[in-house]
């Protein structure tokens, strides 16, 4: 067993997926063995260099020898050595925590790296010379930096930034980022050793935070840079864990900010930030397009972010149902956009703990409305209008959403009273022009 299940067993943790590592075996041997158990096997790699058990969190891995060939971080070509010794194998691997492995049928843990007192320690320090020739392996810092609340080495930081990262595929970026936002404990420290090490240039919608400055009064704990981070880690503390919603929520407590650098001034002797909502949209798009081509995860996202202030805005205008309604059919969920507004209230350190009662309040709203999780659903349909004779057509589109609008107003509520404001839409259409000043008879 190597890898991470041996790293979090040693720190008491729950893992998630077993690594294993099989020596002294053939490929062809290995595949046999793996036949005989009669489970679904998936190849992965040349040369049969790892295998995964289908339906199984399981990874059965050659220990195997790599030479680059090019300048990519794909220019490998992969060898299995069923010879190599367990201190060989170990630095191929990325960190020294990682590198540490136990033999189940010896009860015998090998730590050729030392990982076992960085891990203690609570060090981060590359397993070797090999380190750089994957690039990925820095976002990998930043992760594990954040998942275990980690020191990085200082021969490390400066290992990584010498890293260029041009050539890094975005779907692998984006796992390392997404598995920072899911299971990170102290995320705040995972941005910080972004900037340590230079890599934040790859992100400039985030380097732009840096010396953000805001109103002391109202943050106190400095720049929006230093902001975000507190705000990710107030996020972390209240995951669901339900990865789908978490990763909406944490993506858009990530860039909720991102239009302060735009719309920051002074005015009447303050630092204001008016508008950064709106203005947050297009960074928050272009920082997330070199992420995920999620187009529906963006959107969400972005959601979020451009009515991040709204619980507040609408607490304190003492806004009716209408309003939260409408706020429902921008957002889709109000539930996630108080999460983003509650973690905001929490990350302005030193003030401690800060109640967020324009949280309390809009949940409280919409679950009386039945919208805390969905936009109010439109009562009146397309197929309504059909009913009533019309053809397929915009004229169509135009009175569902008039219907919509007054449905969101509070004009109805149900679908008997939305069909008879509907009714009433089309006898006024139906009725007669009149000229101003008629009596509405004909004329003899």
């Amino acid at each position: 067993m190597v890898g991470g299940c041996v790293r979090d067993a040693l720190l008491g943790l729950d893992y998630r997926e077993f690594d294993l590592e099989a020596f002294r075996l053939t490929p062809d041997r290995l595949e046999s063995v793996l036949r005989g158990l009669e489970l679904p096997v998936d190849q992965v790699g040349r040369a049969f260099s790892v295998a995964r058990l289908r339906g199984l969190p399981i990874d059965i891995a050659l220990p195997r020898r790599e030479r680059k060939v090019g300048k990519r971080h794909r220019d490998f070509v992969v060898d299995a050595d069923p010879e190599m010794s367990v201190e060989a194998a170990a630095e191929r691997r990325d960190f020294t925590i990682n590198a540490i492995s136990y033999d189940p049928l010896t009860d015998r843990l090998d730590d050729p790296l030392n990982g076992r007192a960085d891990l203690e320690r609570r060090r981060l320090r590359h397993a070797s010379h090999r380190f750089g020739e994957d690039p990925l392996r820095v976002l990998r810092g930043m992760q594990f930096i954040a998942r275990l609340a980690l020191e990085p080495d200082q021969e490390t930081e400066v290992l990584c930034s010498r890293i260029d990262w041009s050539d890094l595929s975005a779907e692998r970026v984006f796992d390392e980022w997404r598995k920072m936002l899911l299971y990170g404990l102290e995320i705040g420290r995972g941005l910080r050793f972004l900037e340590t090490v230079g890599w934040l240039r790859a992100y400039p919608e985030l380097e732009a935070l840096i010396g953000c400055e805001q109103d002391p009064e109202w943050h106190p704990e400095g720049d929006v840079w230093v902001h975000t981070g507190h705000v990710l880690d107030a996020f972390a503390r209240e995951r669901l864990e339900d990865e789908d919603e978490d990763l909406v929520v944490g993506l858009a407590c990530l860039c909720h900010d991102l239009g302060k650098p735009a719309t920051t001034r002074f005015v009447d002797g303050r630092l204001r930030s008016r508008g950064h909502e709106a203005a947050g949209e297009r960074p928050t798009r272009t920082f997330l397009a070199r992420l995920t081509k999620r187009s529906r995860l963006v959107d969400d996202v972005v959601r979020l972010v451009v009515d991040h202030l709204k619980p507040r805005q609408l607490h304190r205008g003492r806004a009716g149902d209408a309003a939260v309604r409408r706020l429902a059919n921008r957002v889709r969920r109000i539930d996630r956009l108080v999460r983003v507004a509650r973690a905001d209230a929490q990350g302005r350190p030193p003030l401690g703990p800060v109640d967020c009662p324009e949280c309390d309040w809009l949940l409280a709203r919409a679950e009386a409305l039945r919208i805390r999780d969905r936009a109010p659903e439109p009562v009146v349909r397309g197929r309504d209008l059909i009913a009533r004779g019309f053809a397929p057509g915009p004229a169509i589109g135009e009175f569902v959403d008039r219907c919509y609008q007054a449905q969101l107003d509070g004009a109805f509520e149900g679908r008997t009273a939305g069909l008879r404001f509907l009714d009433s839409l089309l006898r006024r259409r139906a009725a007669p022009e009149r000229a101003p000043g008629s009596s509405g008879r004909a004329e003899p």
